[in-house]
């Protein structure tokens, strides 16, 4: 008889190495050698890649990773491994953490399950709103992963968690605990990771699960339409992004009376350069520059108890 052992893979997006041009250029060219996140035709986009994108992009991109690195790594890493170590003391089951790029590898996380004798996974992947260029993406990496494996675990495989009631709440009371700090500003921004409009167009449905989330958090918060706002970040390449950009929101609103605003990032499971360097660097410049004067950036749920509930919860659904 085959015996029933669950194991949970957590995973995220991943991070270089280190803060510097060499570790940053192996991270951005696996990243952005993936179809799922640059679907450009390889004879085209690997001249561009290799010669132009990498060789520029690197050096200053390992800058803005410096300037955001924490005592023992990356932001994004640290707090994705408390997060697995939080989870892992609340189950009864392994738990494994795996990275679709960079290190620790899917891999490297799967063998390590594995290992340990688990027959089913329950895989989570930390994005809660589904993409075709993230969840899809972790897809991929396990069908890669696997294709080395004689025999299989059973998978459940937790596609989004975009309006569940924990991941709601918890954002509520990260926005409820900035308000009492810094009091309630005149608009509460919440940033999405941005992709290109034509993903959504062939029918990627992102940007439906980016305004469920924007739907239920505001309805938990009780704020009126005027003081909440859904705009998309990081842009790259030329073509149309899903819309409104966030820096060219922000940009713009100290010239139509709005004074203070606060930024969050509802689409991160962890901070990273996204949200630390991005957001609550260079957005808070441009706000300030175009007539804002009081800018808070809300931190991502990281390893917050809350946080831990919604993956426990999520988890114990598949069980």
């Amino acid at each position: 008889m085959r015996l029933d052992k669950p194991g949970v893979l957590l995973v995220n997006l991943g991070t270089p190495d280190a803060p510097t041009s060499a570790a940053v250029k192996r991270y951005l060219k696996q990243f952005l050698s993936d179809p799922r996140v640059v679907d450009t035709p390889r004879w085209l986009w690997w001249p561009l890649l290799n010669g132009v994108i990498l060789p520029l992009r690197s050096p200053r991109v390992s800058k803005l990773y410096a300037s955001v690195w924490m005592d023992e790594g990356s932001p994004l890493m640290v707090y994705s491994k408390r997060q697995r170590e939080k989870l892992a003391a609340r189950l009864d089951m392994p738990v494994a953490l795996g990275m679709s790029y960079g290190n620790p590898s899917l891999k490297s996380a799967v063998d390590s399950l594995m290992a340990q004798g688990v027959t089913r996974l329950i895989v989570l992947p930390l994005y809660p709103q589904f993409s075709c260029s993230t969840v899809g993406a972790v897809w991929d990496g396990l069908t890669e992963v696997f294709r080395g494996y004689r025999s299989l675990p059973d998978v459940q495989f937790i596609r989004d968690y975009a309006e569940h009631p924990r991941y709601i709440a918890a954002l509520k009371s990260s926005v409820e605990r900035s308000f009492a700090k810094h009091g309630q500003p005149d608009l509460l921004v919440m940033s999405f990771h941005g992709i290109p409009q034509r993903f959504a167009n062939e029918g990627d449905d992102y940007p439906i699960r980016c305004k469920d989330t924007f739907a239920a958090l505001t309805q938990a918060l009780g704020l009126p339409a005027d003081r909440v706002m859904m705009t998309f970040q990081s842009r790259f390449g030329r073509e149309p992004w899903l819309m409104p950009y966030t820096d060219e929101t922000l940009g713009g609103l100290g010239a139509k009376g709005i004074k203070h605003i606060q930024v969050m990032s509802p689409g991160f499971a962890a901070d990273c350069l996204e949200t630390l360097e991005e957001i609550s660097e260079e957005n808070c410049e441009i706000f300030l520059k175009g007539g804002g004067e009081k800018f808070e950036y809300i931190p991502a749920l990281n390893d917050d108890d809350e946080h831990i509930e919604m993956m426990l919860d999520l988890v114990n659904a598949q069980r």
